[in-house]
């Protein structure tokens, strides 16, 4: 489960896609549906906010406008009732990391985008997270 903190323009359509069921998996996991992946590391920052089932939520609808956007057909009715939520704090080295991480990635399975994005230095982060001075975060795995 790899839930970006990065923005999703970034991803290519499988990754998108990938992040879209991801984040559909970790929304059931929040919500008790299921009892796997509950002490999945990804999920920590989600887990930490007051309302986590809102969290993930407002973090799928941008997930969701993107897919919009590229004029696929994801279905919103997956989502609960959106309420309000504070962004979550997450470190610029995290940013960082999963960023190189992307961009191997994208060499390899999506070299055009790849060539369009390997330039950027700092990516902009997903809407809901509020990039901070940090080191990659603990729950990582490097």
């Amino acid at each position: 489960m790899r839930l970006w903190t990065i923005a999703p323009c970034y991803l290519d359509p499988r990754g998108l896609t990938a992040l879209w069921r991801e984040g559909l998996l970790a929304l059931a996991v929040l919500q008790g549906r299921t009892r796997g992946y509950r002490r999945h590391p990804q999920l920590v920052r989600f887990q930490a906010c007051p309302d986590p089932v809102a969290a993930i939520a407002a973090y799928l609808r941008e997930v969701y406008a993107e897919a919009l956007r590229r004029g696929y057909r994801y279905d919103a009715a997956k989502l609960p009732e959106m309420r309000s939520v504070d962004s979550i704090e997450e470190t610029d080295g995290q940013l960082a990391y999963e960023w190189g991480h992307l961009k191997r990635k994208l060499a390899v399975r999506s070299p055009r985008l790849y060539d369009r994005l390997r330039d950027i230095a700092q990516p902009a982060p997903h809407p809901l997270f509020r990039i901070v001075p940090g080191d990659v975060r603990d729950w990582e795995k490097t």
